[in-house]
């Protein structure tokens, strides 16, 4: 079967007699039918990816079909649609233990510490499929990017009253969007790039957006009636963006990690101490959160359409994702057919 891989940072390769893969306990054969492109995928192509080696069959963002349930089916049968969580725990350390699979000490994440989707037949725990008779294979692929903000959201335990500053509108940052404005919290959106707050204010209904520079923390004080943001994500994965973000939470407030880099993160510990800051990361989602955004999605409460602005064939991922994709600021999400 065609399998396409990052052999190195810039290079793709594609087998077109790769092994059709067999069923280990526990797991499901399902066939890909679309995978969404995320910033991991674009980090990895750029070789500014964390805890990734090379090479290795890239795609986390998957909606897939049931080909055959296996031994333990968790209520599946053949022909489900699903949304695939990809992040393979053990079920024994403290984290699982304690409720957060997310965070597993020895967690395996599908498409970075271990292949991924872009190919048409994959072995996934049936434990990690999360199936919808009512979304289609685009949307199921959505659910994962969308489960990466409503899970930030969770961390942030976002109040009606807060007034929540989210930076970075990337398809990460807009998924964090998506579940910030479910709170009916005041939002602010801050980025460089005006094309994407038009985005958010035309297509999301975004009242207050700031495009970041000197002038920003004035602006998010006139929009918060003289105060600061309670709560900030960054969502940029930009360290100079979340070491700035140490001086834009109101006093009391919270941050919020999204996004990631290669590097430390530094603050001054007294501008940190006099406001009291409560810093959070925030990884990956739990298993609750993809059912509970399929059913949102179902519900019409989570609009997806508008998050698709480019499409390609798994075929032509070697040549049109490095010319067309890569580095291309009018992408949202790309998605791939397979």
């Amino acid at each position: 079967m065609l399998q396409i891989s990052l052999q190195n940072p810039g290079q793709f390769a594609a087998t077109h007699d790769a092994p059709e893969p067999t069923l280990a306990p526990g797991e499901a054969l399902v066939r890909v039918h679309r995978i969404g492109v995320c910033g991991t995928d674009l980090h990895a192509f750029a070789g500014k990816q964390p805890f990734f080696n090379y090479p290795r069959v890239l795609g986390h963002e998957l909606g897939v079909e049931v080909i055959n349930p296996g031994s333990d089916p968790h209520g599946l049968k053949a022909g489900d649609r699903c949304s695939v969580e990809p992040y393979i725990n053990c079920g024994r350390c403290i984290a699982c233990r304690r409720g957060k699979p997310n965070c597993c000490t020895d967690l395996k994440v599908m498409g970075v510490h271990i292949d991924g989707g872009m190919r048409p037949l994959v072995a996934i725990p049936a434990r990690k499929l999360h199936k919808s008779e009512k979304l289609n294979y685009d949307q199921l692929a959505l659910v994962e990017t969308l489960a990466i903000g409503a899970h930030a959201v969770e961390r942030a335990d976002i109040k009606k009253d807060d007034v929540v500053l989210v930076i970075g509108a990337g398809p990460i940052g807009l998924s964090v969007i998506q579940f910030v404005l479910v709170t009916g919290a005041t939002l602010i959106v801050m980025d460089v790039a005006e094309s994407r707050l038009a985005f958010c204010r035309d297509q999301l209904g975004v009242k207050h957006t700031v495009t970041a520079g000197p002038s920003a923390i004035d602006e998010l004080k006139k929009i918060g009636g003289g105060d600061l943001p309670t709560c900030v994500i960054d969502a940029t994965g930009n360290p100079k963006s979340m070491m700035g973000t140490f001086d834009l939470p109101a006093h009391g407030g919270r941050i919020v990690f999204v996004g990631l880099f290669q590097g430390d993160v530094t603050f001054n510990d007294p501008n940190f101490h006099r406001r009291e800051l409560t810093v959070m990361g925030s990884r990956n989602a739990l298993p609750a959160t993809f059912r509970d955004i399929i059913a949102l999605v179902e519900a019409g409460k989570v609009n997806t359409q508008p998050w698709i602005t480019h499409r390609l064939k798994l075929a032509d991922v070697p040549e049109i994702f490095p010319r067309d994709i890569s580095g291309n600021p009018a992408v949202l999400k790309a998605m791939i057919e397979v």
